[in-house]
């Protein structure tokens, strides 16, 4: 019988925001577990990482991705997106179901899923379609999707359009344990836009979508969450308004129910890119600062940051939309929507959040961590994620918080390259990062290194 390797890695600043954990010590890794935080007599190491300086957190989660396969493979692949994933320090992506066809069958679910062992890289938790074929007629198969293996349920790029639908989908999965994840947007507001609303647009002469059309979702599904005891997180957070449609939300949820009135729960969550850039940014025509939602002004950027901080936006998460580099070439009003941000994640996040002092370590990786997992409903059972308490998976992400670079995007290993933040100068970067308790990419010294940073294991 093999005894099972254990690797330790000593001397890190280990950071587990599901435990309060904040400490120079030792993590120790065995058969696909954690086996221990601090000092192990029992174990013997077979491997050692070296992690004075840096540090050990639980593997990060981005938990809205786009990984596009099937059907759109000459933009990413599901090998692809999660190469990339390995490369910017993710362990376990959600992806999307706005594939073709639509991730909305059991069968579709269980694709992905094996897909992605073949792939090897990271974990992936499809997330289902709302309705069948993202069409808006009918409810998708939610008990069949959960058993072939989806966490969550969405129709993303896409709103629920009817609340009759809507509130039936939250019902339903309210009984499978599942959260609603949405795209807040009323379509008949947004018809042939291209960009927010507002003095820039009517200066560049562009079709604007105004805030109001987020808000409005926004407070329809919370008020539907409200009356169904639903689980509902919003996606992509653009508008100050409805980081404070939210906040209410949440202080509502937060109240003891009425005697035979369901509790329920609201999160939301922020993308880099609408806490970095603002919409100043489409004067250039660039089509890689096109994206859904768009980007608004600084006050919005200034309302998610304080919503990032008062934790009404618990969730940090990319909308990694890649797209084929001949279809962001076009003209602005016909280029897609979208942005890359799986190998930006952590960089972008950190300089933005961390080094401007909008947020600590701990602060902004439990929203990289525990929170993503427990709106996915992935950190209880057998195998718990975001956290390195004893028993959790071995999914673990060594960071440097003093890695000064400057993203290139001709070094990304996602299959497009669609990202406004080529050239930028960031502070901290993923060094490693152990999926299972396998190490799939390392930039660390000695028996480890596995070249470059974003060269994969």
């Amino acid at each position: 019988m093999n005894t099972p390797s254990v690797l330790h890695i000593r001397h890190g600043r280990v950071i587990d925001a599901a435990q309060n954990l904040d400490a120079v010590t030792d993590l120790w890794l065995t058969a696909g577990r954690v086996a221990g935080v601090g000092p192990q007599p029992h174990l013997t190491a077979t491997e050692v990482i070296d992690a004075t300086g840096l540090i050990v957190s639980p593997g990060l989660i981005d938990m809205h991705v786009h990984l596009r396969e099937p059907g759109r493979e000459e933009d990413e692949t599901i090998a692809t997106g999660t190469a990339a994933a390995v490369a910017g320090g993710v362990t376990s992506v959600a992806c999307m179901p706005n594939t073709e066809p639509a991730l909305d069958s059991q069968a579709a679910a269980e694709f992905v899923i094996l897909q992605a062992r073949r792939a090897g890289h990271c974990n992936v938790f499809p997330c289902g379609a709302v309705t069948k074929g993202r069409a808006q007629q009918e409810l998708a198969e939610i008990g069949g999707l959960v058993a072939g293996g989806a966490v969550a349920f969405t129709d993303d790029g896409a709103p629920v359009e009817s609340a009759e639908l809507m509130r039936r989908a939250l019902e339903y999965t309210r009984m499978f344990g599942k959260a609603v994840v949405v795209h807040a947007e009323v379509s008949e507001l947004t018809h042939g836009w291209v960009m927010a609303e507002g003095v820039v647009s009517a200066q560049l002469g562009l079709r604007g979508m105004p805030a109001v059309a987020e808000e409005i979702m926004i407070y329809r599904d919370i008020a539907l969450a409200e009356l169904t005891g639903g689980k509902l997180h919003i996606q992509h957070v653009s508008s100050a308004g409805g980081v404070e449609l939210i906040r209410q939300g949440r202080a509502r949820a937060a109240k003891p129910t009425a005697a035979g009135k369901p509790s329920f729960e609201v999160t939301g969550e922020a993308c880099p890119h609408h806490f970095t850039l603002t919409e100043e940014r489409l004067r250039t025509f660039d089509s890689n600062y096109k994206m859904a939602p768009p980007l608004r002004t600084q006050a919005d950027v200034d309302a998610i940051i304080e919503g990032l901080k008062d934790g009404t936006l618990s969730v940090i998460a990319t909308d990694h939309a890649p797209h084929a580099e001949h279809k962001k070439a076009r003209e602005l009003d016909q280029a897609p929507n979208g942005v890359v941000g799986l190998e930006t994640f952590l960089p972008v996040s950190a300089t933005a959040l961390v080094s401007a002092g909008h947020l600590t370590w701990p602060q902004m990786l439990e929203k990289m961590t525990i929170n993503p997992a427990r709106v996915l409903g992935i950190d209880a059972g057998e195998t718990p994620r975001g956290t390195l308490r004893v028993g959790a998976a071995a999914d673990v992400t060594i960071i440097d918080p003093a890695a000064a670079w400057t993203i290139d995007k001709t070094k990304f290993l996602s299959k497009s390259r669609n990202t406004p933040f080529h050239g930028w100068a960031v502070t901290g970067r993923a060094v490693a990062t152990i999926v299972g308790g396998v190490v799939k990419m390392s930039a660390l010294p000695g028996p480890h290194a596995a070249g470059s940073p974003g060269r994969t294991r």
